[in-house]
């Protein structure tokens, strides 16, 4: 690797070490009562909402209850945004004159924008108009992260109380979110990348001659803003086709490197606020420690492969011009701003966390590669995974771990003093089913059937893998794509649908549901014979814990797919 990308990483991981406690500190005032910052701002906004909805702040909520109350949330969301993409050709702000949204597809992205995929089977600037990128997906990059937090709080306070019956309340969760961390931070970055050369406009197409007399369309809208929370609130859907490889959209290197790091902020910060709310800062670290070693792993990994480029590229007998152009590592799909190191830190980090985005194509990465980014979403993105989604996920994992370890010393197994018992677990076994019972199922019937396995671009492993891509991407909440399918077909559509809403509120729901059940336990004392859970061996255990469950579970497809065409070559 170069000097220049080691320089990217140090910077970024020196960025993340600073913003972390800082934003993690924040956002625990935001949700811990008492005062917050910026309340004389705020107060008065958020009574505001709540007089307009009708939501009085003071009454909390049992765990069925806040479920409800999201999901209900949730199918309103998914409702209106189906029907301003159907109905776009009749509203105002269409500067491109583009038509109504097909059902197929309408439904898709209304369900991915809605469940914090924000997969996409249309090219964003030839298929929705303006006020379909603000008004509908937009609005949807706030709102479904804002869910995401809300559930991660509930299941804090799960933890962290005694013998009570409620969780919080979902709309103020929801509304303190969105107006104390996710507005302001996406305002102040939107400024930034118009600064850095991001385009914010809102002109249609500007057709223009070229140099070769040839007539070009260049096309404008409200990028930077959309830019911003794409990736602050890990969503990744792109304003254009091409995504953050995209010039308007992530115009340098610099812009490249800002990117990477809003979608790493707030899982990151998570951590901190969790230690802080559980008033053990130790705790926070410690899942912080399991997130960074795994993230940087993969970015390690991916480096390394991309870098080293293909091997048969390399070898004797090829000639001299192919074997100079391999010699920089493996150029193929990528922007040539970024560079192999560059893209292989952002494909690691946008699978790490549930964003999506992408700046190269993962599909023309070497085999092993590209199945860095695969493994990384079939991890469940835990590491650090999306705003609230990679918390509570990484706590399910906790709590597994913690299962295991009470088994191996013949003890109830204790989280923060309470109590892990079969209610608890039965939740943290659907947990861990639901996304790879629905990505393998889909996955196994689109190979077998001769008319879907057609829609791969290429026969064989790198087929079969990405088929498999898309179903993993879409069930764990991911959305990027490994590119080379045709997944407009009804089938697709669906199916990659489903997968969404298995994979976001399947899991939602487990989460609150334990703690639901949490809430209501006594805290028992310490002895010594508790299980440390704030130890450099515990962090080591839950490693070990994900890595062994998700390998058992997908190391057959991995084989199947990548590993097998990796051995080909």
């Amino acid at each position: 690797m170069t000097l220049s990308g080691w320089g990217q990483l140090a910077l970024l991981i020196a960025l993340l070490a600073v913003t972390t406690p800082l934003l993690g500190t924040y956002m625990a005032k935001v949700y811990g009562g008492g005062k917050a910052p910026g309340d004389r701002f705020f107060d008065p906004v958020e009574r505001t909402v709540y007089r307009l909805v009708g939501v009085d702040p003071d009454t909390e909520q049992r765990w069925s209850v806040y479920a409800l109350a999201l999901l209900a949330f949730s199918v309103v969301s998914i409702l209106l945004v189906y029907v301003i993409m159907r109905v776009q050709g009749s509203l105002p702000l269409n500067p491109t004159h583009v038509k109504g949204v097909s059902p197929s597809i309408a439904f898709n992205t209304a369900i991915s924008f809605a469940t914090n995929t924000n997969w996409q089977s249309y090219a964003g600037e030839t298929t929705m108009s303006h006020l379909t990128q603000m008004l509908g997906l937009a609005v949807q990059n706030f709102a479904s992260a804002a869910v995401g937090i809300a559930v991660v709080i509930a299941l804090i306070r799960g933890l962290v109380r005694r013998r009570q019956r409620t969780i919080g309340n979902f709309w103020v969760d929801l509304t303190r979110t969105t107006l104390r961390i996710l507005l302001p931070l996406a305002f102040v970055f939107a400024i930034v990348f118009v600064g850095l050369g991001t385009i914010q406009n809102l002109h249609g197409f500007t057709h223009v001659q070229t140099v070769t007399h040839q007539t070009q369309a260049i096309p404008g809208g409200p990028v930077a803003s959309q830019e911003a929370i794409k990736e602050l609130g890990t969503n990744g859907g792109g304003f254009f086709n091409a995504n953050s490889a995209h010039p308007f959209e992530n115009p340098s290197g610099l812009t490249d490197l800002l990117e990477i790091y809003l979608l790493l902020a707030i899982p990151f910060a998570l951590t901190f606020t969790f230690g802080k709310l559980v008033h053990d800062q130790k705790q926070g670290w410690v899942i912080f420690a399991a997130m960074f070693a795994l993230w940087l792993a993969s970015v390690g990994l991916a480096t390394g492969f991309e870098v080293a480029g293909n091997p048969q590229l390399n070898s004797r007998g090829v000639t001299q011009q192919v074997t100079a152009t391999q010699a920089g590592g493996n150029l193929e799909g990528k922007e040539q701003r970024f560079g192999p190191a560059a893209s292989a830190l952002f494909a690691a980090s946008t699978t790490s966390t549930s964003t999506g985005a992408v700046d190269s194509s993962h599909d023309s990465f070497t085999p092993l590669g590209g199945a860095v980014p695969l493994t990384n979403i079939m991890l469940g993105e835990v590491t650090p995974g999306g705003t609230g989604s990679g918390l509570y996920g990484m706590l399910i994992f906790v709590l597994l771990a913690v299962f295991i370890a009470g088994l191996m010393v013949g003890r109830t197994p204790e989280y923060l003093g309470k109590k892990i018992q079969s209610s608890e677990m039965k939740l943290v076994v659907l947990y861990i089913l639901f996304v790879p019972v629905v990505a393998l199922g889909f996955t196994a019937v689109a190979v077998l059937t001769k008319s879907l396995r057609s829609q791969a671009l290429n026969p064989g492993p790198h087929g079969f893998t990405e088929v498999l891509y898309a179903y993993v991407s879409s069930a764990n909440n991911n959305g990027s794509a490994f590119g080379g399918l045709t997944a407009t077909s009804n089938w697709y559509t669906t199916t990659l649908a489903l997968a969404m809403l298995v994979g976001r509120y399947l899991l939602m729901v487990p989460a609150l549901a334990i703690s639901g059940s949490l809430v209501r336990k006594q805290q028992v004392p310490k002895t010594s014979g508790t299980f440390s859970t704030s130890t450099p061996l515990f962090v080591a255990l839950l490693v070990a814990v994900i890595l062994i469950v998700i390998g058992l579970t997908y190391f057959p497809a991995l084989a199947l797919g990548p590993i097998t065409e990796a051995l080909r070559i």
